[in-house]
């Protein structure tokens, strides 16, 4: 039961792969390191934050961005001295500005025009016209047919 319960415990809260040795003293800059490394990319891995990632580089990230914060860097002079070394991937959550402007309004704009699409092509079938009554000649010789 102890194992299950370690087992779920593992899975519901992420580990910071933070090591004990990049902790600064300053608790009140350690919990800002440690916010704003939860919004930062790691550049190796997908979508796992600085602040969970194991890999080397991410390491001297949370090192780096320590040090700016000690320097008394605000959090925006320290994520945007990381943006201008590594480019707006490094964000978690990119910034809706500029050419990612275009890549947070493509898919609702793709969506209203699937969904444009979609009611044109509804409205047209549904205007369809249908089979044309058979006349009387029509019927007789279905009629002959079947009793054949």
């Amino acid at each position: 039961m102890r194992w299950l319960a370690f087992v779920l415990c593992m899975l519901v809260t992420p580990l910071a792969a933070v090591q004990p040795d990049e902790v600064l003293d300053d608790a009140a800059l350690e919990l800002r390191a440690r916010a704003l490394s939860e919004g930062l990319r790691c550049p190796i891995c997908r979508n796992e934050s600085i602040d969970e990632s194991n890999a080397d580089i991410s390491r001297d990230l949370r090192i780096l961005l320590r040090e700016r914060l000690v320097a008394g860097d605000t959090d925006d002079q320290a994520v945007q001295y990381l943006v201008d070394r590594y480019g707006d991937y490094i964000l978690l959550s990119p910034r809706v500005e500029g050419v990612n402007l275009a890549l947070w309004l493509a898919a609702p704009i793709m969506l209203l025009l699937a969904g444009g699409i979609a009611a044109v092509t509804i409205r047209g079938r549904s205007q369809a016209v249908g089979p044309e009554e058979l006349s009387a000649e029509e019927k007789a010789r279905i009629d002959k047919i079947m009793r054949s």
